[in-house]
């Protein structure tokens, strides 16, 4: 076992369609600790789907944003599998891993916690069962407007001058670095001001072993396998 949390990128995305129900079984049958997924709001729904068109993982064409709920939800995603809602993948998790929302589309901060409140309240969820993570800062500030209990991850790409001083602003639990942008300095600092450290996308021995040596907390990979050895790792505490 690396000691690394590992996180399923897009689910076993490695193994089966990205972002499907198949995927996110895989990642929990190889024994992840997190499923990363993608979503963006289309009518009174959440969809988990990466990119902003449908051509690459999906037989559809067009924005997403271009199309009914219904039209989406035909469309196959890859060996047959439907564009998942978001709350699919978590009644299919079933707390048997964390789940990191990674928010793609506009407006979907308010719906995220929204649901994520009703699983705690209603179904036995914890929040430290969730990271809601963006690129877009503003949408996880507003994440932390909505409800401050809710763990947020600041997604980079770079150094910011002042390291890791933008996420305590932003008062995220953790940062999401790129791999192509890993720094001693940078781990260390983010340390120094109470943040978990993740980095993005792991998939060779050789990434797993820098990113260890560097002291990160854990990794996001397309194959958990890399990560996970002999059994899951510690919960996120």
């Amino acid at each position: 076992m690396s000691g690394l949390i590992c996180f399923a990128h897009r689910g076993a995305s490695g193994h089966e369609p990205e972002n499907t129900l198949i995927a996110m079984e895989k990642a929990i049958a190889i024994g992840a600790d997190w499923i990363e997924l993608d979503i963006h709001a289309v009518e009174d729904e959440l969809i988990v789907i990466h990119d902003d068109r449908l051509e690459r993982t999906t037989n559809g064409a067009g924005y997403v944003h271009e199309h009914s709920l219904d039209y989406l939800r035909s469309l196959d995603a890859g060996k047959g599998q439907t564009i998942p809602l978001l709350r699919e993948v978590i009644d299919l998790v079933d707390r048997r891993a964390g789940i990191n929302v990674e928010l793609k589309g506009p407006g979907t901060a308010g719906p995220t916690v929204e649901l994520i409140g009703h699983y705690i309240r209603e179904r036995g969820w914890r929040y430290d069962e969730f990271i809601v993570s963006s690129f877009n800062h503003h949408e996880l500030a507003a994440v932390k407007r909505i409800n401050p209990s809710v763990r947020t991850g600041a997604l980079i790409v770079g150094i910011p001058l002042g390291y890791a001083m933008f996420a305590r602003e932003l008062n995220a639990y953790s940062v999401h670095c790129s791999i192509e942008f890993l720094d001693d300095s940078f781990v260390n600092d983010g340390h120094g001001r109470g943040l978990r450290m993740f980095a993005f996308t792991v998939n060779t021995g050789d990434d797993l072993d820098r990113v260890a040596a560097m002291g990160f907390d854990g990794v996001f990979t397309n194959f958990p396998e890399l990560v996970v050895s002999g059994g899951r790792n510690g919960p996120v505490g």
